[in-house]
This record gives C-alpha cells, structure tokens and sequence, in this order.
C-alpha cells in the first residue's frame, strides 16, 4: 500500500501544446508612468492556458511600421513560416491577465523609449493585429508557501502584480522591485500582507544589496527574481549564498540583457 501523499510544496513544470494564435486589440489603458496595458481579444483564445504568473508568450508583430502581419502555421514539427516571406518581429511577455470565457488577454508593454514592441505599443490602436504563441511551458510555484519574495525591476512588474493577486490571505509577501522613474511605482492589490519596497536604478549592485540586507521571515518560502540578466545573477548569489536558501526555492530569469535584444533565459 502506498502511503506516500503529494508534497503540497512541490513546484511543477507543466507542458502546453504549441499553438499559434490570431488576435486583435480590443481596448488600449494607459497605466501612468511608463506603461500601457493593452487588450488582445480573438477567438482563437478560447483554449489559452497561462498556469503560471511567470509565464511568457511570443508576441508577433509586423516586421516594420506598415508591413503586413505574417504569421507561421502550426505543422507536426512546429511553426512553419511561408517562404520568403518577411517574419514578425518577437519578444517575450507575461500573460497579465487572461479570460479563456470572454476570449481576451491582456499584457502590460513598458515603453523604455526603443526596441520594435516598444515602439509598436507607444502607436498601438484598437484593431491592430499580432500573432502570439504559447506558452509551451509554466513553472507552477504553490501559493502555500508561508512567505513569498518577489525581486524585479520595471521589465518584471506585470509578473509581480499578477503573482501577488493570486496569493491567499494568511501569506507573506516581501517585493523589491527597482525602477528608473518613480512615475512606474505602483499600488499592488494582494490578499497576502504585503511590504514593499521600491529602489531606484543606480548599476547592476542595487537589487543584490537590497536583498542581502533583508530578513526573511520564518517559515517555508519561495523566492522570485526577475530583470536584466547581471543584476539577477547577483540577486541569485545573494538568495542562495547570502541567506542560504535551497536552490529549488529560488527561481531568478534574465528578461533582458544590456546589449541584446530579445534575451530571455532562467539562471
């Protein structure tokens, strides 16, 4: 007879099936600040799944302001893109919000001034069209854990925000979150009890420090990091070498690397 119960604690990698979908922006809100979430809606939503706050979907844009929107199809061994014809530009975003009933999804662009996404949701209007795909992938971390630490700058605030509306009431939830204008702090909404702390953008060190100088509460807790690739590592260093947690209780990505567009990879 076996005895053995699930670990209620246990993260969990869970697989999607690829998929390509064609949507349209339904509704265009300016958030203050740097950004703006806008609202995709198609039918081709009515299967998404998004079981993680961290997951990331391929955003599929016009290769050029004026191109036309082209987008592969799903074959047996993956997409497969028309020949000759000019590709999409791609970046990777969280999935802020979704509602698979009313076919919508929203994804919140932060508008840093460069780069083909951010320029495409700085001119963004009802109608336009984008392709996106996935997610293949969720790394699903428990909302059971007695405390939760959330470590990001502006690239990982749609992440946070998401995460800690999922949280339930009787958590913990510590976020230091670095930003380059005070204009992009925001209020979260979270049932969990929430301290914040908010940094401003002052070199690759900023986020480390701020997190080797926390104390942690007692418990179980899991630990989240997001951002630009160097400044993770060395929040990563200072999670695991600092205050010793166990690696399978931490999890930091690099969003984004100075000087290479369209990074995004788990440390």
């Amino acid at each position: 007879m076996n005895t053995d119960t699930p670990n209620p604690l246990a993260v969990e990698r869970v697989r999607h099936a690829l998929k390509r979908r064609h949507l349209r922006v339904q509704g265009v809100q300016r958030l203050g600040g740097h950004f703006v979430r806008v609202r995709f809606a198609g039918a081709d939503l009515h299967d998404f799944v998004s079981a993680s706050f961290d997951d990331h979907i391929k955003l599929m844009l016009p290769a050029r302001p004026g191109a036309p929107l082209v987008l592969p199809e799903t074959g047996p061994d993956g997409l497969v893109w028309p020949a000759g014809a000019e590709r999409p530009a791609m970046r990777d975003y969280t999935p802020r919000a979704f509602d698979t009933a009313a076919g919508t999804l929203d994804i919140e662009f932060l508008l840093h001034g460069d780069g083909a996404a951010s320029e495409w949701a700085a001119q963004v209007k009802v109608g336009d069209e984008v392709g996106v795909g996935g997610p293949r992938g969720s790394f699903v971390v428990p909302t059971g854990f007695a405390w939760h630490l959330l470590v990001g700058d502006e690239t990982a605030l749609p992440a946070i925000a998401r995460r800690l509306e999922e949280l339930p009431a009787g958590t913990q939830a510590t976020v230091v979150v670095e930003t380059a204008d005070a204009q992009d702090e925001r209020t979260f909404a979270s049932r969990a009890a929430l301290t914040t702390v908010w940094l401003r953008a002052a070199g690759t060190a900023t986020l480390a420090d701020a997190v080797a100088r926390l104390t942690l509460p007692d418990g179980e807790g899991f630990a989240w990091a997001a951002g630009e690739a160097a400044s993770m590592a060395a929040v990563r260093q200072a999670l695991v070498g600092g205050h010793g947690l166990d690696k399978s209780r931490v999890r930091a990505s690099a969003y984004w690397k100075r000087g290479s567009p369209g990074h995004h990879e788990t440390l």
